[in-house]
């Protein structure tokens, strides 16, 4: 099959973006697919989930974007110790990209060219993007064919999900070609008035656009990250595991359009 790449994306930090696509890729790698988690964040949050050292890992996704003789994608992907989940690693040295490279023509489609050059060695790719617009943010909307959109069920992380959903606009009528996108209500809280006013108001207000379900909290993931290990692969049958093993089945199958509202 085609090789897919979703992209995780946000312009508002904390609002999941890495235990998303870590939690997906575990689910995945439980089915046998071959996994390429891309970490296009200059924090490095997926990178350091895994062992490595932001501050100190080379070559990395920075050193894709060089001009002269950039590395191929081979000689940056890393090994995890998990079977089919490797890692295309993030460097703190990428926060300079945007400065460097100003608006150098075919920048824009560094990340793409990557997943093509790929194709034949992975089933998906899932891109940890920046919470800002900038070259690494263009690269992961150019290459994706899936965009997931985690926010928090609180009232400032939906304010945050507006100026995304702006942002977003903006691109798709820069490229002219639209984005298949899905808003996922992460960390609901069942016992709090504020999470389920939160969750209300998604769902009237994007509809068309949000997941049928939630990922729940789940004190289970700070312990699978302070493990370094994805969640499915710790505890299968946590909550929050689950929560993630449905997005993945609805992910695979097509999203329902008339599903029943699961919470």
């Amino acid at each position: 099959m085609k090789m897919k790449v979703w992209a995780i994306a946000n312009q508002k930090g904390g609002v999941a973006k890495t235990t998303t696509a870590v939690s997906l890729a575990g689910h995945l790698s439980l089915q046998g697919y071959r996994v390429l988690l891309i970490d296009l964040d200059p924090h490095g949050s997926l990178t350091t989930y895994f062992g490595n050292d932001p501050d100190a890992i080379e070559p990395s996704v920075y050193h894709l974007f060089r001009d002269g003789n950039p590395f191929h994608p081979v000689q940056v992907i890393r090994k995890t110790k998990f079977k089919n989940i490797h890692v295309l690693p993030a460097s703190t040295a990428m926060a300079t990209l945007d400065k460097q490279l100003g608006s150098q023509d075919g920048k824009g489609l560094v990340i793409r060219n990557v997943c093509d050059a790929m194709e034949q060695e992975y089933d998906f790719a899932l891109i940890d993007c920046p919470p800002i617009l900038g070259i690494l943010m263009v690269n992961a909307l150019a290459a994706c064919n899936k965009l997931l959109l985690p926010v928090q069920t609180e009232f400032l992380a939906i304010k945050g999900l507006e100026r995304m959903l702006h942002t977003l606009d903006m691109i798709i009528k820069a490229r002219r070609k639209p984005i298949d996108y899905t808003i996922l209500p992460v960390m609901f809280d069942r016992r709090t008035r504020a999470s389920i006013e939160s969750l209300r108001n998604l769902r009237e207000t994007y509809s068309h656009f949000i997941w049928r379900s939630v990922v729940p909290v789940d004190t289970q993931f700070r312990t699978a990250s302070a493990q370094g290990i994805p969640l499915p692969l710790l505890q299968k049958k946590s909550r929050g595991s689950q929560a993630y093993a449905m997005l993945m089945q609805d992910l695979l199958t097509g999203m329902p359009e008339h599903a029943e509202v699961v919470t």
